[in-house]
């Protein structure tokens, strides 16, 4: 069975709404869960039944920053991925994402969902297989 990709737009930015600050906390997190792709800015994130994708984003946010302060603030490619998973975390229907994933996860299939900058602009699509 071939991958199937599903393009899901994000969401308008909530407006009025304070961002709230996450705590940084360091999580160890199995590869299996979470793959920074090898491509420049791209994340990989891989939910499953017990880890919806909105707690998956939420501990790679939590990794990256832990790394990114380990590494003294000077690495750029970590900024570059904060930022993108930030935008992800602050902008994505979390509801819709976990409603179309569990179906797939239910039927066994993995998920994917690959966060990537366009034209300056956070995207991310889904695949399954």
């Amino acid at each position: 069975m071939k991958p199937e990709s599903i393009p899901l737009p994000l969401t308008p930015s909530r407006q009025g709404r304070e961002k709230k600050i996450l705590p940084i906390l360091h999580f160890r997190i199995s590869s299996s869960i979470i793959t920074v792709n090898t491509e420049m800015g791209q994340i990989e994130l891989v939910p499953d039944l017990s880890h919806c994708i909105e707690t998956v984003a939420r501990r790679e946010y939590d990794n990256l920053v832990s790394s990114y302060l380990q590494a003294g603030k000077g690495d750029s490619e970590f900024r570059e991925k904060i930022e993108l998973i930030w935008s992800f975390l602050e902008s994505a229907d979390f509801r819709e994402l976990r409603r179309q994933s569990e179906g797939y996860l239910l039927k066994g299939q993995k998920i994917k969902f690959i966060l990537y900058r366009e034209r300056g602009k956070a995207k991310y699509k889904m695949t399954c297989r």
